[in-house]
């Protein structure tokens, strides 16, 4: 799968809007956004106007991005989506704020959502006590996220999980970040997600 090499912060300046690509480094003044706030590139600066086609693609492309996902994931996660009772468009985005890693980046034990994944995928997380090493993974009603044992025994996630105390949580998990462990006590809404995307232009976008 071809993997994206290049400055995050190239990502959020193309979108001109902050997908938190670098953890706490997105909410100071050292965040490139703030102090270039145009596309990057030799035209970056030209003022082009946005319609049709263009605005469907941009605003896919900023919610794939959020999440941090290939065009590939993101496409079956539509599909699935559309397979769904309801409106499409919401159906895409509380599944995508399901994911496994975007949880753990919510729980504060993550900088960035890219850093949760590798936690997972390194099996460091534990769901109702049971390994899961898979970043898709959706979260139900009810289940357990915790750090492995062994894995909060470690400096580096001591100093992340202290970090996290002061992020602001969702009201669909509880968290106890002195255990290093939150709890999915609802499934999210749509009232719950903050993602500045407008998910009805997706839906077009891949409706043709």
């Amino acid at each position: 799968m071809a993997r994206y090499q290049k400055p995050d912060c190239r990502l959020c300046r193309t979108e001109k809007t902050k997908l938190f690509l670098k953890g706490d480094k997105c909410l100071t003044d050292r965040c490139p956004l703030e102090r270039r706030s145009f596309a990057p590139g030799e035209h970056g600066r030209m003022r082009r106007r946005v319609l049709g086609y263009a605005l469907q693609l941009r605003e896919k492309q900023k919610l794939k991005r959020y999440y941090c996902m290939s065009e590939k994931q993101f496409r079956l996660f539509f599909n699935r989506a559309e397979k769904q009772k309801g409106v499409t468009g919401e159906n895409l985005l509380i599944m995508l704020e399901r994911r496994l890693d975007n949880v753990v980046y919510l729980m504060g034990l993550a900088q960035s959502r890219s850093q949760a994944r590798q936690m997972i995928t390194h099996g460091h997380i534990r769901i109702n006590d049971r390994k899961v090493s898979i970043p898709s993974y959706l979260v139900k009603e009810g289940d357990l996220i915790s750090l492995r044992e062994k894995s909060a025994q470690n400096e580096n996630f001591k100093a992340l999980a202290e970090a996290g105390k002061t992020r602001t949580v969702p009201g669909w998990l509880q968290i106890d970040l002195d255990n290093y462990q939150g709890k999915v006590v609802a499934l999210p809404t749509r009232q719950d997600i903050t993602v500045p995307v407008e998910e009805h232009l997706v839906v077009e976008l891949y409706s043709k």
